[in-house]
């Protein structure tokens, strides 16, 4: 398809994974600058992790909220009108995705994107973001990943993240094609609202109570962390970015170990973090980092946040939420 020119900012946007860590962020940025946003999500928006992420969300009277599995429910309402639809929903987690439970990500990842990017262009939706993953590269060595680098998933995980970017922009590079697409490869996304079991909230959690940390190998794996403000305002350029078909790198451009990461939550929360040591993961890979150039040059991004930084946040909003709901810290 030819390139049409987008709006500056959307009219309307569709959501998918509303109550998820990243999408839940997308949608307070989109409310802010007047977006009118529909969120879709198979979680009930009034119970535990949902409720959470969508308290600000629930309460703007531009939102609404559809509860609803791409899979199975009817789309075409929630997708009329839309001049972008961010497909932020997915089933995440590189452990769990071996055995048994990978019907699951095949049903999440790659049925419903999709079903909903079929929908998309029978609507003639002009744009569609999607969220991908730096698992799609597997192992690449010690320099970083640019766009055109080989991906070789070593995890089921990133096989379906995989194919879920090559359905989209196979739709988007066909002749009749009405929907652009921007697969997003995000790499090791942290901050405030992030799921539990992911490194660095339950690093900073262990340091904070005391409880010992167990990590997967010995803590040279290396991981380019990308704070959460960063990728929304990536994905945001990415709604209007000049493209037809193209995936994107969105990373904070520095690899860090996992050894390294611990002496920042260290020194961040002046604490000391006690680990255990675990066998490494299948699937698990030893580097990512990202090339950002292609990001830079289309999307006029650049990250922002700095490892310190976001730790800090990170931290802040740990203690704020332990806070509030009365719970201890725990890992």
């Amino acid at each position: 398809m030819d390139s049409a020119p987008l709006p500056e900012a959307p009219r309307r946007a569709l959501v998918t994974g509303i109550a998820g860590f990243i999408a839940s962020h997308v949608s307070d940025s989109l409310l802010r600058q007047g977006t009118q946003v529909i969120g879709v999500d198979r979680r009930l928006p009034d119970r535990g992790i949902a409720a959470v992420n969508l308290r600000s969300s629930l309460r703007h009277p531009a939102f609404r909220y559809l509860h609803a599995d791409l899979l199975h429910h009817d789309l075409a309402p929630a997708v009329a009108g839309a001049d972008v639809v961010f497909h932020l929903a997915g089933l995440p987690g590189v452990r769990p995705s071996w055995g048994a439970a990978f019907p699951d990500y095949l049903d999440c990842n790659v049925l419903a994107t999709q079903r909903l990017m079929a929908e998309c262009e029978r609507q003639h939706v002009p744009r569609l973001v999607l969220a991908s993953s730096s698992s799609v590269y597997g192992q690449t060595g010690d320099g970083p990943c640019r766009e055109d680098t080989a991906t070789r998933p070593i995890s089921p995980y990133g096989i379906t993240k995989l194919a879920a970017e090559q359905l989209c922009l196979a739709y988007a590079r066909r002749h009749t094609a009405t929907t652009s697409v921007v697969a997003l490869r995000y790499f090791t996304v942290y901050g405030p609202r992030q799921r539990t079991d992911m490194l660095i909230g339950r690093a900073l959690r262990a340091g904070l109570s005391g409880v010992p940390l167990h990590i997967f190998g010995d803590g040279s794996n290396r991981r380019d962390f990308t704070y959460i403000d960063d990728v929304v305002t990536a994905t945001l350029a990415a709604a209007t970015a000049p493209a037809c078909a193209e995936v994107i790198n969105i990373g904070g451009g520095v690899g860090t170990s996992v050894k390294g990461l611990l002496e920042t939550v260290e020194r961040v929360a002046t604490v000391v973090v006690r680990t255990i040591a675990a066998p490494p993961q299948p699937g698990d890979m030893s580097t990512t980092q990202a090339d950002t150039r292609k990001a830079r040059r289309l999307l006029a991004w650049r990250p922002c946040v700095d490892l310190t930084t976001g730790v800090t946040r990170q931290m802040e909003w740990i203690k704020r939420s332990a806070g509030r709901s009365g719970k201890a810290l725990c890992s």
